[in-house]
């Protein structure tokens, strides 16, 4: 099949393209960088000719709710008149666990704005929902860094390898549309302090954690951010993961 990915430079959607090409797939990398941009809709009628699957894991370059929400909606409406336009018959999109559980969050609120988008974009689609990534840990940790501390609270998460999100992403591209969502976590439930904790004991650089409920992105977020018993658990472990990179 021919599958363009969008995004499909970035950390998700690069290691997407090498899966679908691994497996015989034309896989296109489409992003700004390759011509293709989506906000605008340049070069996604060129992307699209002769594409089977259309496979979204494009990110917002902010995480401040009016610019998200404009990014993917607006993405979304450009995604899928071309979509329709060229007979794309299926659509995949890559989310967030328990996006829908978290009012007065703008960048989720633009993420469910844009599920909400796919299911009414008029393509076939299935929603891939991921939760936090193991290489977004070390980003929140550095946000939240005041000296020598690393203030976290101790929100529950069950983060996951970004390989393990790439290859369920590209196992549903390669499936029939399921018009629905499938969630994926990591194997292991830790709070956001103890996953600072692990990282440190891991890769010591003289900062210490401090358990903060008030400190960071995810102050105060309620406990849906680990999945439910539906979630497809994946192998790979935290601690597995920082000894190998």
């Amino acid at each position: 099949m021919k599958i363009v990915v969008v995004g499909g430079t970035g950390l998700i959607g690069s290691q997407v393209v090498a899966l679908l090409r691994g497996r015989g797939h034309e896989a296109v990398a489409a992003s700004p960088s390759t011509g293709v941009d989506t906000l605008t809709g340049q070069g996604l009628a060129e992307a699209l000719t002769g594409a089977d699957v259309v496979v979204d894991v494009s990110n917002s370059p902010s995480f401040d709710t009016g610019p998200a929400l404009d990014f993917f909606t607006r993405s979304a409406r450009n995604l899928f008149a071309a979509e329709k336009e060229k007979g794309v018959r299926h659509h995949v999109t890559l989310s967030i666990v328990g996006v829908d559980q978290v009012p007065g969050y703008g960048y989720y609120e633009a993420k469910v704005a844009q599920e909400k988008a796919v299911r009414g974009g008029g393509v076939p689609y299935s929603i891939v929902r991921a939760t936090q990534f193991f290489e977004f840990v070390a980003l929140v940790m550095n946000m939240s860094t005041e000296g020598t501390e690393v203030r976290l609270p101790s929100t529950r998460l069950r983060p996951i390898a970004s390989a393990d999100v790439a290859a369920a992403v590209a196992e549903a591209a390669q499936g029939e549309p399921s018009n629905g969502v499938r969630n994926i976590a990591g194997p292991e439930v830790h709070g956001l302090d103890r996953l600072g904790e692990i990282t440190l004991a891991a890769r010591p650089d003289g900062r210490t954690v401090v358990t903060d409920e008030t400190a960071g992105l995810f102050a105060g977020m309620p406990d849906v951010l680990t999945g439910d018993d539906t979630a497809h658990l994946a192998a790979t472990r935290y601690e597995e993961w920082l000894k190998r990179n």
